[in-house]
């Protein structure tokens, strides 16, 4: 668990000044989960920074999405070098482009996050 905080830690306070972005992305494909009403909407991640995240889900599923919104995004093993581990985030909308795949991709801030616990292994 030490270990994915010190990740999680150096992914968030991590920057690359030779981008445009000042904060670095990580190229991520993790499973994450929009909640929108009573609804949770199955989406997956394309990049992610402590700032923001892209993402992409089903086109008939992204006019559900508006300005605000909360979601859970799951690290895996690979990523935190540990355990699984789940950030619910809240974020807002930045763009969405529909894709040639039928999905729609969309990039939005991140507002804030929390660590969830650790999930426990299946």
């Amino acid at each position: 668990m030490a270990e994915m905080v010190f990740w999680l830690v150096r992914m968030i306070s991590n920057s690359n000044d030779g981008e445009r972005r000042v904060r670095q992305r990580f190229s991520i494909n993790a499973p994450l989960t929009l909640f929108v009403g009573d609804r949770q909407i199955p989406a997956y991640t394309r990049n992610l920074s402590n700032r923001g995240v892209y993402f992409y889900l089903s086109f008939s599923d992204s006019e559900l999405v508006d300005l605000d919104f909360e979601f859970v995004v799951e690290l895996p093993p690979e990523i935190t070098l540990s355990t699984c581990c789940r950030i619910r985030c809240r974020g807002r909308v930045v763009r969405k482009e529909k894709t040639a795949e039928n999905l729609t991709g969309v990039a939005a801030e991140i507002l804030d996050y929390s660590i969830l616990r650790a999930m426990s292994p299946a």
